[in-house]
């Protein structure tokens, strides 16, 4: 017990360095928190894709679309169990800065393939019966105030016109990692409004959601529907969930990368930071450390008590860069929810946080134990720090 007393009281002797030393330990570790989860959210896609769930979109690119013939003939195939689809709608609400995932979805099956989006039976009985029926996820209707009955008007820039649609249900996510900021409307009204101002659309959607019965058999069901509409004018390709959001994050990759180097030089530069602390401390001790070893104390202890003060210093900062951490991430998630809709800082990353702080402390702890070490007592006691 007097030990560890011994390694408090010396870690806070110099106030006004060990104060400062804390706060750029914490704001390191913050911005190492922020950025890892910046990293999370934007592969969020990728992690929570179900192995059960394939994407079929057209071979060339997804702006293309295929025929919504095709449902039928994917339903057809062994070890299949559901067939759903789906189309980007894009559009303008109220002001282009208003940003959020406006899709028409094939509305009798989309929330049974989708469990992870909570809605009530009336709710979701309500979307299935009106035709311009709408459901949005509980963050955008909370960031714009709607209730249900209310009237949402988009103002469409792929499918140009002004379409009213009525908002039915609000769904919820099952975990904190589900998206709460989509929005999807029935595709009947969609392709029922093409039929009468542009024929040659209708009749298409942008991609299946299948789901298949055992997820082993994913690669197989995914070879068999696209050999379905092999040398057709809308060749398919078929991939796991997984794989299709993988490859919209693929399109940012240098952007990830980026954030992961910065991130590691935030950790390299509080290193240097408390390593030259920790040298200046065991510099100034010197005289102090020669008269431990007068008494009688070994090598062992110096070593303990040097690497002791600098991990209690380094992983004190890295708690109190943890504990701000939350609220700093809730105001990030505030102005940043139209890009990264889920922001929510995972308990992996919080020890990662502390084992962080503590593999610095320890770094920096090594070059004073070496220099303690090796240093002789007549030398230490005419040392000068």
């Amino acid at each position: 017990m007097q030990f560890f007393k011994l390694i408090i009281r010396n870690t806070f002797r110099q106030r006004l360095r060990t104060v400062l030393t804390i706060f750029g330990m914490a704001v390191a570790i913050l911005a190492f928190s922020l950025l890892s989860t910046v990293i999370d959210a934007w592969y969020l896609g990728v992690n929570t894709a179900s192995p059960n769930r394939l994407v079929t979109r057209n071979a060339i690119s997804m702006i293309f679309t295929l025929p919504i013939s095709y449902r039928a003939k994917i339903q057809q195939v062994q070890g299949v169990s559901a067939v759903g689809y789906a189309s980007w709608f894009g559009g303008v609400y109220i002001d282009e800065r208003n940003f959020f995932p406006r899709m028409a979805v094939g509305a009798e099956n989309f929330f049974n393939l989708f469990p992870e989006f909570l809605i009530s039976p009336e709710e979701l009985k309500a979307f299935k019966s009106q035709r311009n029926a709408c459901v949005a996820g509980r963050k955008i209707v909370n960031r714009y105030g709607w209730k249900l009955g209310d009237t949402i008007t988009l103002t469409g820039n792929i499918y140009p016109g002004e379409w009213s649609f009525v908002l039915r249900g609000i769904y919820r996510g099952a975990t904190k990692t589900t998206d709460e900021t989509q929005f999807f409307f029935t595709w009947d009204y969609l392709d029922e409004k093409l039929r009468k101002t542009a024929p040659q659309r209708a009749g298409q959607v942008g991609w299946y959601i299948t789901q298949v019965k055992n997820a082993a058999d994913a690669a197989q069901i995914s070879q068999a529907v696209d050999a379905l509409f092999k040398n057709s004018l809308a060749e398919t390709l078929t991939e796991t969930e997984k794989a299709f959001q993988a490859g919209f994050v693929a399109m940012t990759e240098a952007i990830v990368i980026a954030i992961r180097v910065v991130s590691f030089v935030v950790i390299g530069v509080i290193l240097v930071v408390l390593a030259n602390t920790m040298a200046m401390t065991s510099r100034e001790r010197m005289p102090e450390y020669a008269i431990l070893k007068t008494m009688g104390f070994g090598n062992k202890y110096l070593w303990l008590l040097i690497a002791g003060e600098s991990i209690f210093l380094s992983t004190l900062g890295g708690i109190v860069g943890v504990v701000i951490s939350y609220p700093v991430a809730s105001v990030f998630s505030q102005k940043m929810g139209d890009f990264l809709p889920v922001f929510h800082i995972h308990w992996k990353t919080i020890v990662t946080c502390i084992l962080v702080s503590f593999g610095i402390g320890l770094a920096s702890a090594l070059l004073p134990i070496w220099k303690a070490s090796r240093v002789r007592i007549a030398e230490a006691l005419r040392h000068v720090g």
